[in-house]
């Protein structure tokens, strides 16, 4: 039995779903972010607030505004975030006293304690990706060229006659 249907018939066809990018980048996105979920859940975070948690703990302080620009979240997206770390006592707000338009993120002592218990994730994830240390690197290099690429461009459809 096999395992595609015929393509329906017409003047333009798509290409299958599993042999285009978008369909590859979407499937490799959930299944990497599927397998950090029961490694996360002891710690009590999600995928998203695990990456504000790794750029404090690198950094120990942020703006939001720098969050949002290193890993690409929108205000709407990063405040709540930012708000139910804050209420679970891990990081703190304050506005910057040198310009109080900008508000400062600042790790806790719980919030840096928290760091000894991802220890070993990275390790955990690239185990189970297994791909030698070239490919591994130049398959992040190629995505985050793909990245600025995508978001540096704008998709048109082509004109119709």
């Amino acid at each position: 039995m096999p395992d595609r249907s015929p393509a329906p018939a017409g003047d333009f066809p798509l290409p299958p779903v599993d042999e285009q990018m978008c369909f590859a980048l979407y499937a490799a996105s959930r299944a990497v972010t599927n397998l950090y979920r029961p490694l996360l859940e002891p710690l009590g975070l999600t995928y998203p607030q695990y990456l504000v948690m790794m750029l404090l703990w690198e950094r120990g302080e942020c703006s939001v505004k720098e969050i949002g620009a290193v890993l690409q979240l929108d205000y709407g997206t990063l405040t709540p975030l930012l708000k139910r770390l804050e209420a679970r006592g891990l990081l703190d707000r304050v506005r910057d006293p040198r310009d109080e338009r900008s508000v400062r993120v600042i790790l806790t002592g719980e919030g840096a304690e928290l760091r000894t218990g991802a220890e070993g994730i990275p390790e955990a994830i690239g185990a189970v990706i297994d791909l030698p240390e070239e490919e591994f690197e130049a398959t992040r290099l190629a995505l985050r060229r793909l990245t600025s690429n995508v978001l540096a461009g704008e998709a048109r459809l082509p004109a119709r006659d």
